[in-house]
């Protein structure tokens, strides 16, 4: 079973994290929250408290709705890519949809074996260095070039196991799960994909994303972040999902 913390009362959210951070990570976005909805937050397979659990994206997808019930789910990036198997897994337990800094994953065999190989050396990395020297490493990335190291969170991210990591990286990174695209018109709740306006790849995921699923799909843009755009700036943040939710 998943790791969980609830605070709050009302609609439930589930909120799912990134790679190498924890439920801890929502910060300000989940009290926030937590002030009109039941706020769920888990930890991921192979993160956190949920460290010992390895799991591919399907498994992960099946504990996460066990873990969470019916709610809508707000996901970011590796969390973003649980839910939306959770949502065409199991509909009946999501009536609404938050993609942030997602993907329905990679298409191109090539692409994928490109980006497999890349994260078994990742993985790799992890085992000889270390957490928290890869976790600097990790934030060093240009993706997250917009986080200071207050909004990075860093004492959450050390919380997490060189074997957690190394098992995320190899059973439900991008490269690992089937590409997802020609099963997103199946999806019939609302769904809004999220970017930061200055995150330009994940921006043409968002609106790719969108048109494949139809007309119950929307795309907002988080004015002046980047890839972590609920960490860069919550309050826009929280305006484009709290807009969403009360329309919903």
């Amino acid at each position: 079973m998943l790791y969980v913390e609830a605070e709050g009362r009302g609609r439930r959210l589930v909120l799912v994290h990134g790679f190498t951070q924890t439920g801890r990570s929502w910060g300000p976005v989940a009290a926030e929250l937590a002030r009109h909805y039941e706020v769920v937050r888990v930890d991921a397979p192979g993160h956190g408290r949920s460290a010992a659990l390895a799991c591919t994206m399907v498994e992960g997808a099946r504990l996460l709705g066990d873990a969470g019930g019916e709610a809508t789910y707000i996901g970011y990036s590796m969390g973003a890519r649980l839910c939306l198997h959770l949502a065409l897994a199991r509909p009946e337990l999501v009536p609404a949809l938050v993609l942030l800094g997602g993907t329905a994953g990679i298409e191109d065999p090539d692409e994928r074996r490109a980006r497999r190989l890349e994260d078994e050396a990742l993985a790799m990395e992890l085992e000889q260095r270390g957490v928290a020297e890869f976790v600097r490493r990790w934030l060093a990335r240009p993706l997250f070039a917009g986080l200071d190291d207050a909004a990075a969170g860093v004492d959450a991210r050390l919380e997490n196991t060189v074997v957690g990591l190394a098992s995320s990286l190899r059973l439900a990174g991008t490269a690992a799960q089937e590409p997802l695209w020609g099963r997103l018109s199946a999806l019939s709740m609302p769904v809004l994909a999220v970017a930061g306006e200055r995150d330009d790849a994940f921006g043409a995921r968002a609106r790719a994303m969108a048109a494949a699923i139809g007309p119950n799909a929307e795309v907002a843009v988080v004015p002046g972040a980047g890839h972590a755009a609920h960490l860069e700036t919550p309050d826009a943040f929280l305006s484009v999902v709290q807009r969403f939710l009360a329309r919903t």
